[in-house]
C-alpha cells in the first residue's frame, strides 16, 4: 500500500514538473492577476451603469407611453432600450463571476489548467481571455 501512495505523489510532482513555465512565472501570474483586477473594475462599472441606465429609462416613462413611428416599428423602444441594458449589464456580471474564479484559481495555484482536460492553456489564450479556465478545444466542443 505504500507504493502506491508513493507512486501517486511521483505521478503529482511529475505533472507539476510538466507546467510551461509561464505557469511557474510569479512575475507573469502578478500581471496576470492585476489584469484581472482590472477588467473586473471595468466590467461592474459598466454593470452598474447599464443597470442604473435601465432604471432610468422606467423611471422617465409615462405610463402607457408607447411609441409607435417609422423608426421604431411597432412597439416600446423604452422597453426594447432598457432589456438591452439589462442583458448587456447581466453579461458583464457573468463575465465578472468568470474573473472571480479566475482569481481564485490564482489563489488555488490552479491558473492556466483546464478545468475539462486538465492540460495548460496557452499563454496566447491567458494573456489574450485572462479569465479563460478551458482550452479552445473544449470551449468550443458541446460535451466540455
Amino acid at each position: 500500500m505504500a507504493t502506491q501512495k508513493s507512486s501517486k505523489k511521483k505521478t503529482e510532482k511529475g505533472k507539476a514538473s510538466k507546467l510551461p513555465d509561464y505557469l511557474t512565472d510569479k512575475k507573469w501570474l502578478t500581471k496576470q492577476r492585476e489584469t484581472l483586477i482590472e477588467e473586473r473594475a471595468s466590467y461592474t462599472s459598466n454593470a452598474e451603469r447599464l443597470a442604473a441606465e435601465a432604471a432610468a429609462l422606467m423611471a422617465d416613462r409615462e405610463p402607457g407611453d408607447v411609441q409607435f413611428d417609422e423608426e421604431s416599428g411597432e412597439g416600446d423602444t423604452l422597453a426594447v432600450e432598457r432589456d438591452r441594458d439589462l442583458a448587456l449589464s447581466a453579461a458583464a456580471m457573468k463575465s465578472v463571476g468568470e474573473i472571480d474564479e479566475a482569481l481564485q484559481r490564482l489563489d488555488e495555484g490552479t491558473y492556466g489548467i483546464c478545468v475539462a482536460s486538465g492540460d495548460p492553456i496557452p499563454k496566447d489564450r491567458l494573456e489574450a481571455i485572462p479569465e479563460a479556465s478551458v482550452r479552445v478545444e473544449h470551449k468550443t466542443s458541446m460535451f466540455y
